[in-house]
């Protein structure tokens, strides 16, 4: 039994450290794409984003959005908020909203984008809450209410099959 409970606290701590130097190179790939280092940021990021790290994934959507070091692909930019933003990222649900509302790599549709950045609001995104009274401005009440009941859906579905 001793030996199992070592065994499992060692497991514990190996992932620990394992988590932790993820979180190194995340924050060595915020530093590089800071330093407009893209490739650099690339590099440390896809792994990430790949493995599930949704600050990867929210990092390589900007960067796929906005052509740094990757030739510009909104669809693309779209499939790595949209993981992202599945984990509760509030500010890849914002930035999946802007697509939304600007019609790249999606259809246009502000029902959606209000939806998601409702999604943004409730997880703490300034940007969210700002984006949404936009958009709002847009939009009817019928589909303001639409969005609303669309983000508290997504909301009891934990933030899976939101579409």
């Amino acid at each position: 039994m001793k030996k199992l409970l070592l065994i499992l606290a060692l497991a514990v701590m190996c992932n620990s450290v394992t988590r932790a130097e993820h979180f190194d190179d995340i924050d060595d790939g915020m530093e590089a794409y800071l330093k407009r280092d893209y490739a650099t940021a690339l590099k440390l990021f896809r792994p990430l984003a790949e493995q599930g790290y949704a600050s990867a994934q929210h990092s390589l959507g900007v960067m796929y959005a906005n052509g740094e070091g990757v030739t510009q692909d909104y669809k693309k930019a779209v499939e790595w908020y949209r993981l992202a933003a599945e984990q509760g990222d509030g500010e890849a649900q914002n930035n999946l909203g802007l697509m939304y509302t600007n019609g790249e790599g999606v259809i246009q549709d502000y029902v959606l984008a209000h939806s998601w950045f409702n999604l943004a609001a409730s997880n703490r995104s300034e940007k969210g809450s700002k984006n949404r009274d936009k958009v709002s401005a847009l939009m009817t009440a019928s589909q303001i209410s639409e969005a609303q009941d669309m983000a508290k859906e997504c909301l009891k579905k934990n933030y899976k099959n939101c579409e």
